[in-house]
């Protein structure tokens, strides 16, 4: 199925972070920032944390949790 389907409905997927790069774990189309809520296409997501185990909207996002929350935990 792809989004041109009629009846097509994006879901949000569960994401583990790793190093570089993440594994799906249920399938869907998009992660939510989890500092704006904003909802990230799997294909536009770039920035996340492993620690928090957390996605980002973009670098400004994840410059904002850096600042309130530090590197780790």
């Amino acid at each position: 199925m792809n989004i041109f389907d009629k009846g097509f409905s994006p879901s949000e997927a569960t994401v583990r972070y790793l190093d570089g790069d993440y594994v799906v774990l249920k399938q869907g189309t998009f992660v939510r920032c989890a500092i704006s809520g904003k909802p990230i296409p799997l294909d536009e997501l770039f920035y996340w944390s492993v620690d928090r185990q957390e996605a980002y909207a973009d670098a400004s996002t994840a410059h904002e949790a850096f600042i309130r929350y530090g590197r780790g935990n």
